[in-house]
């Protein structure tokens, strides 16, 4: 068996199932897409799954790929064993109604012994406990002997995603590692839980349907669908006995050593923290090419909790200042043959990556300072267990993940109230968790139009017209599919063809009308449906429709065109962007409407007005240069190497449709564009704000949208112009600067009058002061009192008598506030403000604190702050020594 690097069986492999004709696709993104069931891609079937259920229309009924995945299932053991990843790569290949179980059995083990030439005599194989028919083929075709044959039951060798839905037998292919890695025992075999027998690959079987009653029948379309892990096999070929020894996983295993100035192998411990590194800095390089950013739910919390504690590991190793950018090089080197988009975003991965890490950095210090005090007063009190209140407190004010969390208490023999921390994430997060709807068999919610034929499809000619003739193939209700529609009704129409623009890459879906001979209903929506269908969203205006009519399709033009500047100025605003702001600058979403276009882009800091000002100049630079815009349908292949860019994330078929602007733009991009640049006229932006950590969004305006921009901003001058009775508007910022400069005198001239009110009235409670333990007590509770002249006349009594306690309410109706202060001779003999004005205010329901000198606090109910004032002197005699 020949030493074979990772990268090289990668491509052995998928061309080994390229002759025989399956389509070679490229891994498709972390990210699923219109898929509810995950978050992230963890497996090679997954990305698949519309081929599998029939909700779309495959390019070829065999295919294969190298798919990557990320699964966080076991991420506590990360790190701890030689085996937990968190990244992986799925070599698969796939038939879809094609070829079913002779072959791909015969074609993995043609692969296994001759492609690869693992020794026959090492290989066993498993099947299903009631599949002849595998056993039969393993038998008689492959020529395995049975005693290399193991039967096993369901939970092995049978394949279910759930209580219904398609499902089937599999069958295993195990290597004989041989029996020093073995148990010992006589009955030791495949399927025993020692180290001996090592399964690398998976071929599963699906050719029944399961019902909810629990019963099977066969079903009428068989799909194979086989898995193997790249590394484990890059394992078994390279002679290692852990991922992180297979070459490509290994140089980045090597550089972590080396930024740590430690050797691997020598210290469990510090090898346990090099593991964490290494297989985490791979999974946050590939999120972060494929447009995951780190925020604190659904993905972008398992990417945070990823690069947080890859620099947990980092500090546990000495490791000091940035250094995931340092490691994102080599994950780049190792995997960039196969990754393209590794080093096209090289620059955005490492900032991105260096800017987590940096502000993680500098919560990590004050949030282990925290922790460090909690563990100390748990070990004081004899407690083993930190509330779910403090560990949630770390997540939500230090950004520790709760699994970082725990992972420290775990080193010191202690461990976190996870139930409580649930409870309070539960009240702050119900909203975000809840809103990642329900779904139906392997993620896909279904629709009425799952009930259309999925080889009907609608074909768009909207590129080049904005009206045709077509057949109202099907009309649809939420629910079902119709006959006809009457008058009022709003519906889902699908045709033929059409030239409405269906919603996608951010760019709205086409309004107007569809007009038969008996009826007229208004378009106010156009949607994608599944499997290459479009819904038009229709309400029936005049008289009726039915299913089977000809009917004519008109889009507004007005509307269209409106939305073409926008969307063609959005490529164009990223051009500019990149250039200003640098090369790390991607689309991070989308919206173009008639009204405006929104840009969100991938940026870590504001942008400065002088930048927003030269990029607006640069974009109004393309427009008036009157560019012509191509738009050509070309091989994906081709589209790279001319160098157009493509949104992260973004599912892309063979083809593509590739949008140039001149030698400003080159994207690929499915939308409606103007032909020349100039029919956008005018660009402006109206603001800019961020929208997520790393992410900023820019809205603007063209057009026609300019002018109406300039005439809002001309009336609100205007009236501006009016109030300040000014006749000329250039007159108007001296006016405002005039205004301005007399407002400060006046808030001036407040502050001396509030002083010398404070100053009246605090004489008057010193007066009044009752002694408690040697300290004056000065209390009251006064009406309608400004709050900053409360505070200040509580400062200025325990200014002027050192050894004083001030608590002073002011109620004001239901509400009101209560100010305490405390003289420095009055702290030294034990008061607290803070803790004194937080016991008053509780006996009103309300709350609050401070410092021991100066402290505020809220009133709950104003009726019982008499009584709550009354109680001062007993609070405070509490403290005092």
């Amino acid at each position: 068996m020949k030493w074979t690097g990772l990268n090289d069986l990668r491509e052995s492999y998928l061309k080994f199932f390229e002759s025989k004709g399956c389509l070679r696709h490229k891994s498709f993104p972390l990210v699923p897409q219109n898929d509810n069931s995950l978050l992230l891609i963890n497996a090679g079937m997954a990305p698949l799954k519309p081929y599998f259920t029939g909700q779309d229309v495959p390019p070829r009924v065999r295919m294969t790929t190298c798919q990557k995945c990320i699964r966080t299932g076991d991420i506590e053991n990360v790190g701890k064993t030689a085996r937990h990843g968190t990244f992986f790569e799925m070599l698969g290949n796939f038939s879809f109604g094609d070829y079913f179980k002779e072959e791909a059995i015969t074609w993995a083990w043609e692969y296994v012994t001759k492609v690869l030439e693992i020794p026959q005599d090492r290989l066993y194989v498993s099947v299903y406990q009631d599949d002849d028919e595998a056993e039969k083929i393993w038998h008689e075709k492959v020529g395995l002997p049975m005693d290399r044959i193991v039967r096993m039951g369901k939970e092995d060798n049978f394949w279910e995603a759930g209580i219904d839905g398609p499902c089937g037998p599999c069958s295993e292919i195990y290597y004989d590692r041989g029996e020093e890695y073995g148990c010992g025992k006589p009955d030791c075999k495949v399927g025993c839980d020692c180290d001996r027998y090592m399964e690398f690959w998976n071929l599963v079987f699906t050719q029944f349907e399961r019902h909810e009653d629990g019963t099977y029948t066969p079903l009428k379309q068989k799909n194979i669908d086989t898995g193997m892990g790249l590394e484990r096999l890059a394992a078994l070929m390279q002679g290692v006995d852990s991922i992180f020894d297979v070459d490509t996983v290994k140089a980045i295993r090597d550089h972590v050593c080396k930024i740590a100035g430690c050797e691997y192998g020598k210290d469990k411990k510090k090898d346990v923290s090099v593991r964490v590194i290494t297989d985490h800095i791979r999974s946050v390089t590939f999120m972060a090419s494929d447009g995951v950013l780190p925020s604190n739910e659904g993905r972008g919390y398992v990417m945070r909790r990823l690069l947080r504690r890859a620099v947990r590991h980092g500090k546990l190793l000495g490791i000091n200042g940035l250094f995931l950018k340092d490691l994102v090089k080599t994950v780049v080197d190792n995997s960039k043959s196969e990754y393209t988009e590794l080093e096209e975003k090289y620059d955005y991965i490492v900032k991105l990556l260096s800017n987590e890490e940096q502000n993680f950095n500098n919560t990590i210090d004050r949030g282990m300072n925290i922790l460090n005090g909690y563990i100390e007063k748990m070990t004081a009190e004899g407690k083993k267990v930190l509330d779910g209140e403090s560990c949630f407190s770390l997540s939500d004010t230090y950004g520790f993940p709760i699994d970082l969390t725990r992972e420290i208490l775990e080193e010191k023999g202690l461990s976190c109230d996870e139930d409580g921390f649930k409870k309070a994430l539960e009240i702050q997060k119900e909203t975000a968790r809840n809103a990642r709807g329900g779904s139906k068999y392997m993620g896909a919610d279904e629709t009425v139009f799952h009930k259309i034929d999925k080889a009907f499809t609608t074909e768009f000619v909207g590129y080049d017209t904005l009206e045709c003739d077509a057949e109202i193939s099907f009309i649809a209700s939420d629910d079902e599919l119709l006959e006809n529609a009457g008058c009022g009704d709003k519906v889902y129409i699908v045709s033929d063809k059409t030239p409405f623009y269906a919603e996608s890459g951010g760019q709205v879906g086409d309004i107007g009308y569809i007009t038969t001979s008996t009826g007229k209903c208004r378009v106010t929506d156009t949607k994608k449906a599944v499997a290459g269908k479009i819904a038009h969203t229709a309400e029936v205006i005049e008289g009726a429709i039915e299913k089977g009519q000809k009917a004519h399709f008109e889009v507004d033009g007005e509307n269209r065109r409106k939305i073409m500047r926008n969307h063609s100025c959005a490529h164009l605003l990223q051009s500019a962007l990149r250039k200003v702001l640098g090369e790390h600058v991607h689309q991070a979403g989308q919206f173009v409407d008639s009204a405006r276009l929104r840009f969100d882009f991938a940026h870590f800091s504001a942008v400065a007005p002088e930048e927003l000002a030269k990029i607006e100049k640069i974009v109004n630079q393309y427009i008036l240069a009157a560019m012509p815009v191509s738009m050509v349908e070309m091989p994906i292949d081709e589209a790279r190497k001319l160098g157009a860019m493509a949104l992260f994330g973004e599912k892309y078929g063979e083809r593509v449709r590739v949008v140039t602007m001149g030698d400003a733009s080159i994207e690929f991009c499915g939308g409606t564009h103007v032909d020349n640049t100039s029919k956008i006229g005018l660009f402006k932006i109206v603001s800019e704000n961020s929208v997520a950590a790393g992410v900023r969004r820019i809205e603007a305006v063209t057009g026609s949208g300019v002018l109406e921009l300039m005439n809002e901003q001309h009336k609100t001058l205007s009236a501006v112009a009016d109030i300040f009775k000014v006749g000329n508007q250039a007159e108007l910022v001296n006016k405002c600067h005039a205004a301005a400069d007399e407002i400060k005198a006046l808030e001036k001239e407040k502050d001396r009058l509030l002083g010398e009110i404070a100053s009246m009235k605090s004489a008057s409670l010193i007066d009044s002061a009752a002694e408690v333990k040697g300290v004056k007590v000065i209390k009251a509770v006064l009406t309608s009192i400004a709050l900053d002249v409360l505070r200040k006349m509580a400062e200025d009594i325990k200014e002027k008598v050192p050894n004083s306690v001030v608590v002073i309410a002011s109620v004001n109706g239901a509400s009101g506030n209560i100010a305490s202060a405390c003289g420095s001779e009055a702290v030294a003999k034990g008061a607290h403000a803070g803790k004194i004005v937080g016991k008053v205010a509780a006996l009103t329901g309300g709350k609050g604190g401070g410092r021991p000198d100066n402290a505020m606090a809220g009133i709950g109910d104003s009726s019982k702050a008499e009584d709550a004032i009354a109680q001062a002197e007993n609070i405070v005699a509490e403290f005092i020594k």
